[in-house]
């Protein structure tokens, strides 16, 4: 699995199989399909053609090909599915009285694919998608009807892995859904805090508030959780518990500091976000309006701003302020920017990573820079990881900056309760 898409070798296609599969099926009396759903794959072939797409089956193959040899001690033939179809196929021909085979053997494999998949994800997906989608695994067995055209049986025994698989992605499907309501229905989410720090002083001028779930568990990184939240059409129940979530860790808040808090725009609509009774909320955690900033990601869409604008100026009058998250990583930012006009302007890492060595990162940071001064916006640089990006910044006069630098998030207090 180390060589790259471009040296695997070829999936032959199951047409070219069918003749030597229907022999040693006739054969042996039974054959085990095993059956890998590929179709999610096949944005690779839109985006990056035929070439990339068969490097990425062939990959998808090689680790069918490593759970034979671990369950079955030998490898089985693959294919590649019939023309048009994205998928991977394995058969297992044994004797019909190899229970061993069909109660334990087949079962086994198909763990085995399933967990070859998971742990080889970045390889599969490499270099074309950032994150390997879900490729449901199926498997079927058939015992020989002498009277029955092989082929048929064949072509059967594919047609019931493909409803396996399909099954169990929807129970998968089902179990995760369950598995993530019940996170947010017991509240089962923290925020770690990340600082903000005067680029001169090098004092902390605020904290960000950033999501997370259970360590080590399927929901643990915000990719995770807002990954199954759009898939499930949870992303306002999400971003409720959220921004509970980053409250309740702030209670002993630093006297002084800012708490950016993510918000989504749709927010605004949650009666429990309204002005009075979010400040009543933060009351209780020893917060006021005037501690509070209120991030929007320049990735989430604002459909009308002229609403938005009107309930950023009521929670405005109240000392709430606003930040744009990310500015620069779309085609929306300048857009986003002038119509908000938010307090402050997070420009996103793309334009602080080496920006010290990076005379085009600067005119970009600078660009940003005088629209804010126009604005009486401040820039908060994202991203940091190095004293030269920090103090580029400072020289540039961009006064806050934001990042690892500083170290990794973690709770405001010891116990992180």
């Amino acid at each position: 699995m180390d060589e790259s898409t471009s040296q695997r070798s070829p999936l032959a296609p199951i047409g070219d199989l069918y003749a030597e599969i229907c022999a040693e099926f006739s054969r042996q009396g039974a054959l085990g399909v095993l059956y890998v759903d590929c179709t999610a794959l096949d944005e690779v072939e839109r985006s990056y053609g035929e070439n990339a797409h068969a490097g990425a089956l062939a990959a998808v193959a090689e680790i069918v090909a490593g759970a034979c040899l671990e369950v079955l001690g030998r490898r089985e033939p693959l294919a590649r599915g019939e023309a048009g179809r994205g998928e991977v196929l394995c058969f297992v021909a044994r004797e019909p009285r190899d229970v061993d085979f069909h109660a334990k053997g087949l079962p086994a494999l198909e763990r085995a694919v399933r967990d070859r998949v998971a742990r080889n994800a970045q390889r599969v997906a490499y270099p074309y998608l950032r994150k390997l989608p879900v490729l449901p695994i199926g498997c079927a067995f058939v015992q020989r009807n002498p009277i029955v055209a092989a082929l048929s049986q064949l072509r059967l025994g594919m047609d019931e892995a493909r409803d396996d698989a399909r099954l169990n992605a929807q129970l998968a499907r089902r179990t995760r859904r369950r598995e993530f309501l019940d996170v947010l229905i017991r509240g089962g989410l923290h925020s770690v805090y990340e600082p903000v720090v005067d680029a001169k002083s090098l004092t902390v001028f605020g904290y960000e508030a950033l999501v997370r779930g259970a360590e080590g568990g399927p929901f643990g990184t915000p990719l995770e959780l807002f990954g199954i939240a759009a898939e499930e059409g949870l992303l306002f129940e999400l971003d409720c518990q959220c921004r509970r979530a980053a409250v309740e860790g702030a209670i002993g808040f630093p006297e002084g500091a800012k708490l950016f808090m993510n918000i989504r725009p749709t927010a605004i609509h949650d009666p429990s976000f309204q002005p009075d009774a979010l400040t009543r909320t933060l009351e209780r955690c020893g917060l006021s309006p005037a501690d509070v900033v209120f991030e929007i990601s320049e990735q989430e869409s604002i459909d009308n701003y002229e609403i938005f604008r009107e309930a950023r100026d009521n929670y405005g009058k109240l000392g709430f302020q606003f930040a744009l998250d990310d500015t620069g990583a779309g085609y929306a930012s300048l857009e986003a920017v002038l119509e908000l006009a938010p307090e402050f302007i997070k420009v996103d890492r793309a334009f602080v990573r080496g920006i010290d060595q990076d005379s085009a990162r600067q005119n970009m940071v600078r660009a940003f820079q005088a629209i804010a001064r126009d604005m009486g916006s401040r820039i908060i640089g994202e991203g940091l990881d190095t004293l030269e990006e920090l103090r580029t910044l400072g020289e540039m006069g961009i006064p806050f900056g934001q990042g690892w630098l500083f170290g990794k998030p973690g709770p405001l207090r010891a116990d992180g309760g």
